[in-house]
């Protein structure tokens, strides 16, 4: 189930918002505490959901700071009044005789006893559930947050052997995940915000973006997890495109973003989950591989992995950047389907920004091609490094001036969203007849790009080449193939906002 907390600063407002919120959630949640002089009979007649009343005290995170007889007498009036759900901080359960004094033996009101820790997730957690299903709630609440992924496996696990109804998740956004997978961690339910911006928690998801993003109605304890890794995530229109693959070619399956710092704890704690594949960003591309237990030759080859398959239990890497990035430059002068890589990129001088993962799979793909590439990254060893293995130049970064190109290839994050106005070249060295290729896809056209459009040399957007290698890993994943067109009006509406 999902719950829209009202969070509406006067009686009028937290009608209409109970009203709007009525028609997405399953329950809702009147937080009293953001109200001024609510009036709790008016808002529980006009309910046409199920309503958990809360008065959360600042202690626990809330607005309330009254006196705590008049924050429980507002939770009696609750029971009085026939609430469907009535919250209980943890710490207030002995103010009120075996947690049950509120009600009478004929109430159908349900108590919910909730503990919420906004600093951690502590080690603790069985301890605390035990306490609070000893106060003789219907539902127990435990609320974490989350100071790296690792931490929803915790939430997961308490989840899983929880003996009476549990709602649990991590606040954060390193917790988005257990808000998200709450049906298959086992939560009796998830919180969402009535908009974006009116969040009554930290990490806390709007309703539209449960609802359309991650098709939450769809998911049930046997969907199939897929996700990012990466570090940021937040930018990625992956979980759109995935998601929506998912609903148009009917898999039961969810894409979500894990944004991990430390990728050797990660795939570790997150074996137990089952996770079924994952596509992976910056920065895991090539420290992902010490966690495999298998490679695919070219991933291997290239020394960098973008793709993750489950197979039965195995992860095995793949590479869908290096086809994608070197067709999409094909692409570039085609004329005739006669004309090939070989006749395009055969001894064109390409001078490639960056020594990452995406760099790796352009520049070995370049190489088979017989393009002349010289490397040029800020961290002068890691560009040495990769040059080495690929078997071209190399120069300092300070050299980037005086190089001479027909393709330049930017593949570092320089300019992507947030840091839009950023590019890693000035624009008087933009010269045509040169392409410019940015790998990265948000926004749609860089400032790189925009420049380069203005000195006029033709440009290359990094849309093209996630399109591809995301139907690459899609099919990896599930052995059919999408629609590339598809993809491509998925992201392109997601990334304008049409």
């Amino acid at each position: 189930m999902i719950c829209i907390p009202i969070i509406a600063n006067n009686l009028e407002d937290a009608l209409k918002d109970m009203e709007e919120a009525s028609k997405f959630a399953d329950i809702v949640e009147l937080r009293l505490d953001y109200i001024k002089n609510p009036d709790l009979k008016l808002l529980l007649e006009r309910r046409t959901k199920p309503v958990i009343v809360t008065n959360r005290p600042v202690r626990e995170g809330g607005k309330f700071s009254g006196g705590e007889e008049e924050r429980i007498a507002s939770l009696k009036l609750a029971v009085q009044l026939h609430a469907d759900f009535v919250d209980i901080e943890h710490d207030s359960v002995q103010h009120i005789s075996r947690g049950m004094a509120l009600r009478g033996p004929t109430s159908k009101t349900k108590i919910i006893v909730s503990y919420h820790n906004f600093r951690e997730t502590p080690s603790y957690l069985t301890d605390i559930y035990q306490r609070l299903r000893q106060s003789g709630a219907d539902i127990v609440k435990i609320v974490t947050y989350a100071t790296n992924i690792t931490d929803n496996i915790r939430i997961y696990e308490l989840l899983q052997h929880a003996q009476s109804p549990l709602i649990s998740f991590c606040m954060g956004e390193y917790g988005a995940i257990s808000r998200i997978l709450y049906k298959r961690f086992g939560s009796y339910l998830t919180f969402a915000s009535l908009q974006s911006g009116r969040e009554s928690a930290p990490g806390q998801i709007s309703i539209q973006e449960l609802l359309n993003t991650y098709q939450i109605r769809r998911q049930d304890n046997h969907t199939s997890i897929y996700g990012l890794i990466g570090n940021p995530v937040s930018h990625s229109i992956s979980p759109i495109i995935h998601n929506t693959l998912f609903k148009k070619m009917n898999f039961n399956s969810i894409y979500v973003p894990f944004k991990v710092d430390n990728i050797n704890d990660f795939m570790r704690e997150f074996g137990g989950l089952d996770v079924k594949g994952y596509s992976v960003t910056i920065p895991h591309k090539e420290s992902v591989i010490s966690c495999l237990d298998a490679i695919d030759p070219i991933a291997k080859k290239i020394g960098a992995v973008n793709t993750i398959v489950n197979r039965d239990g195995q992860m095995v890497g793949f590479n869908t950047d290096c086809e994608a990035a070197i067709k999409t430059l094909e692409g570039v002068n085609q004329v005739s389907v006669k004309d090939t890589k070989d006749e395009y990129l055969k001894g064109k001088k390409v001078v490639l920004l960056g020594a990452g993962g995406a760099a790796r799979a352009i520049a070995f793909g370049l190489k088979e091609c017989g393009a002349q590439i010289t490397i040029i990254n800020r961290n002068y060893e890691r560009a040495q490094s990769l040059a080495s293995d690929v078997g071209c130049l190399f120069r300092k970064f300070n050299d980037l001036e005086a190089i001479e190109a027909d393709i330049l290839v930017n593949a570092t994050p320089v300019g992507m969203f947030p840091a839009v106005n950023e590019t890693p070249i000035l624009k008087n060295k933009l010269k045509p007849p040169m392409v410019v290729f940015d790998t990265i896809y948000n926004p749609i056209e860089t400032k790189l790009l925009r420049d380069a459009k203005s000195q006029g040399c033709k440009i290359v957007g990094g849309l093209l080449m996630f399109v591809r290698q995301a139907a690459a890993q899609f099919k990896l994943w599930t052995g059919q193939m999408p629609s590339l067109e598809m993809i491509e009006r998925i992201a392109y509406k997601k990334l304008v906002g049409e």
